[in-house]
């Protein structure tokens, strides 16, 4: 019999993977005995990236939700782990140093035993920092690579960066396959290298199941010395997310691996329990377009979780550009000619600014760049006119070294506009700020929580907690629900029922002059090519809703009335209005 491998249960990637919430406390603790149940699991992953904010969203408090979810795996003897962002932390900016490090103290305290640490970058600079972090709070450091297929991406470069993690202190490492675009013969030989080299280190494949490829990757893995395999279970494995236990389970048995038994009985009680938490509310948020594979993602390299939010943008300018073909006297473009042209603009702009590996955020960055191309080359303006200040950060070095070499046409651009490169680490240009959190966690009154865990929500997610405490998160979060409860109780009436449905309960936002509308102006006073705003969005009294451009030239700020949420949009982008037009309809909290 060949080695022993065992799984791990990503149970919050599962979520994270096909919706927008995760969920409850309560239906959490209902999870975690049946998991353990199953017998197959060495290893569960119990937080991450976006499960605290999500939980703030929802009017949660995630640490109390982290306890209790981990608290019966500890109990068992079954490792618990989350993902993290590195220089991000758990959310998609950067984070100071001094909260960084707390983290890890909180993290420990609430159960949590190991941290996946991967910068998408993969620059060691954003990693081995908290590594050493990780291992004095009493965690195991896992080393992350994230796996993604172009000419940079060698086994010569993944396995000198392993090399580098494993000598700041990782333990593990594992290869984070984001979009399952990794090859499966690449993967099985870095698996050799790095265990022929290192083979005391554990050595974990998590991989996507978008594209297909991921089933041939896990057994190219164990067949070269991986430990564990990351899996799911239904109803939400394959499609955008990862591989069911069941199947995996049967092809390393039959392939002569010493693999766990399932307990059949236990997964069915899991599979009704997550189905029931699906029916009960999460499912409103899942797009159910991330239950589907699709190996196009193949070629651009984009990993599935945001084929939802690429579609909603992509939809944003399929309009105007087709508006702009039609002025020229050309063909409009079909939805699926628009998906085909951005995945083939994706290729041509991910080698120009240096094959970043497409994890959050830059795979966002590289999709958006292509997105505003697209619609500049229409306008006959070419190509790279509409970068954002992020978009030009992850260009000029801002969040680490690129894998890459930067188009020459870029690094001309960036010295026209009068920007710089830079070489700095850049957690050096992240000033600590935890002393400033407490001082308004004193202001307010606010305990800092056991282990300073309520401090560190603050800390990390500063608005998400906020709103939070005050109670608004949960008022927003339950006329979300609502609403998309209504959307669901809608398909069913007639388009005219469901306009009056919905505008009994909103206010109109009519335009106040005739003239040409637009999202968002740059600073030069051009209209920029931005997408819509997304149903759902809220507005606060006074917020900027849209702009006019009058028949006679002026700029006229629309505000969004007395703010709430946006439930229908009546205009797109570059649309002419005339004075008293509905643009929108915005729903008041109640």
């Amino acid at each position: 019999m060949k080695k022993k491998i065992q799984f791990s249960l990503v149970y919050r990637d599962m979520w994270q993977s096909s919706g927008k919430f995760q969920p409850r406390k309560d239906q959490l603790e209902r999870i975690a005995p049946v998991i353990i149940e199953m017998g197959c699991f060495a290893r569960v992953e119990t937080n991450g990236g976006a499960f605290e904010q999500v939980n703030l969203l929802a009017g949660e408090n995630p640490n109390e939700g982290v306890r209790a979810f981990c608290k019966p795996f500890n109990e068992a003897g079954i490792k618990t782990h989350m993902l993290d962002r590195g220089l991000n932390a758990l959310r998609m900016y950067p984070v100071p140093d001094d909260v960084r490090a707390l983290m890890y103290k909180v993290k420990h305290a609430q159960g949590v035993d190991i941290p996946r640490i991967f910068d998408g970058l993969n620059d060691v600079r954003n990693i081995i920092p908290s590594i050493k972090w990780a291992a004095e709070a009493g965690m195991t450091p896992q080393g992350t690579l994230c796996i993604t297929t172009s000419p940079v991406h060698t086994l010569e470069y993944y396995s000198n960066i392993a090399d580098q993690l494993i000598e700041a202190g990782a333990k593990e490492i594992c290869l984070k396959d984001m979009a399952g675009i990794g090859q499966p013969a690449l993967l099985g030989k870095l698996t050799k290298a790095i265990k022929d080299k290192h083979p005391d280190i554990i050595i974990e494949y998590h991989g996507h199941t978008g594209p297909g490829l991921s089933m041939a990757s896990v057994l190219e893995v164990c067949n070269n010395g991986a430990d564990i395999i990351d899996t799911a279970i239904e109803p939400l494995s394959w499609g955008k997310v990862h591989p069911d236990v069941i199947s995996v389970q049967s092809m390393l048995k039959n392939e002569g691996f010493d693999v766990p038994e399932i307990n059949m009985s236990a997964y069915m009680k899991a599979r009704a329990l997550t189905q029931e938490f699906i029916d009960e509310w999460l499912g409103y948020f899942i797009n159910p377009a991330n239950k589907l594979m699709s190996s196009l993602l193949l070629g651009s390299g984009l990993p599935g979780g945001m084929m939802g939010s690429m579609m909603a943008d992509l939809a944003g300018i399929h309009s105007t550009i087709n508006n702009i073909r039609k002025k020229k006297g050309e063909p409009e473009l079909s939805t699926d000619d628009m998906l085909i042209n951005l995945f083939n603009e994706v290729e041509y702009v991910w080698p120009r600014v240096g094959y970043p590996p497409l994890v959050t955020p830059f795979s966002q960055y590289v999709k958006n760049i292509a997105l505003m191309n697209l619609l500049t080359m229409e306008q006959g303006k070419g190509r790279f006119v509409m970068m954002d200040d992020s978009m030009w950060g992850m260009i000029l070095g801002k969040s680490g070294k690129i894998p890459g070499t930067i188009a020459p046409e870029l690094v001309a651009l960036a010295k026209e506009k009068g920007l710089e490169f830079t070489d700095a680490d850049p957690h050096t240009l992240v000033q600590n700020n935890l002393e400033d959190f407490k001082k308004e966690m004193d202001e307010n009154g606010w305990e800092y929580g056991q282990d300073n865990e309520e401090l560190f929500e603050l800390a990390m997610h500063p608005e998400q907690y906020r709103n939070y405490k005050s109670g608004q998160a949960k008022k927003n979060f339950l006329a979300d629900l609502q609403k998309a409860k209504d959307a669901k109780m809608g398909s069913k009436l007639s388009v005219e029922e469901l306009a009056a449905f919905k505008h009994a309960k909103a206010d109109a936002l009519v335009a106040p002059v005739k003239g040409q509308l637009f999202w968002e102006f740059n600073g030069d006073g051009e209209c920029a090519p931005t997408v819509e705003p997304f149903i759902g969005k809220e507005y606060k009294e006074g917020d900027v809703f849209c702009y006019i451009v009058a028949t006679w030239g002026e700029i006229v700020t629309v505000p969004a009335a007395l703010g709430g949420k946006l439930v229908e949009i009546n205009a797109k982008q570059g649309a002419k209005v005339n004075k008293g037009d509905v643009m929108a309809y915005i729903e008041r909290a109640q």
